[in-house]
């Protein structure tokens, strides 16, 4: 897909969510779902556009497909069901009732690491709350994360990797304010 597709659906979805954040700066995945739907439908999308947003559907329903068929405890000592599916690794999936001794080891080594995974970025988000909650209990006057980082970390938007884009990337087909 082009970049310009990407960058549309980003925009588009980035828009929405701005525009049902309330004013303590929060909103519901399922609002934002909603109104990325509502919008879509109201949107002329381009061949590409609306392309690689049919493709993201098709991936979110079989990741979902996967994830509802991933294995899970069925009673004492078992995670067996014929049904499920194990993910072996580099997009191969295999139904649990076909799986070899060799898929098991396979499904073995990936789940250690993706453990490995999960376990350093958790470590990262203990050491940078802990470190931000010791620096509000120290700090009077700041209730919000934006000031504290600005303040007592030195955050400047200049050394920012901004996830999303940025308000120079936008779109103009999108932006209902030009």
């Amino acid at each position: 897909m082009t970049d310009h597709a990407e960058l549309r659906l980003r925009c588009l979805v980035e828009e929405t969510a701005r525009e049902i954040t309330d004013t303590d700066g929060r909103f519901r995945k399922r609002d934002l779902v909603t109104a990325v739907r509502a919008k879509l439908d109201h949107t002329h999308l381009g061949p590409q556009t609306q392309a690689l947003a049919l493709d993201r559907l098709a991936e979110s329903e079989v990741t979902g497909f996967g994830d509802q068929r991933n294995p899970r405890r069925r009673g004492p000592g078992t995670l067996f069901h014929p049904d499920d599916i194990l993910k072996l690794g580099n997009g191969i999936w295999v139904w649990m009732k076909d799986t070899t001794d060799a898929d098991l080891v396979a499904w073995q080594r990936l789940s250690r690491r993706n453990r490995a995974y999960v376990d350093a970025a958790d470590n990262e988000v203990q050491d940078y709350t802990d470190e931000r909650l010791d620096a509000f209990r120290t700090t009077d006057g700041i209730v919000r994360l934006i000031d504290l980082e600005h303040h007592y970390f030195g955050w400047t938007q200049d050394n920012a990797d901004r996830p999303g884009t940025s308000d120079h990337d936008r779109d103009p087909e999108l932006d209902h304010r030009s």
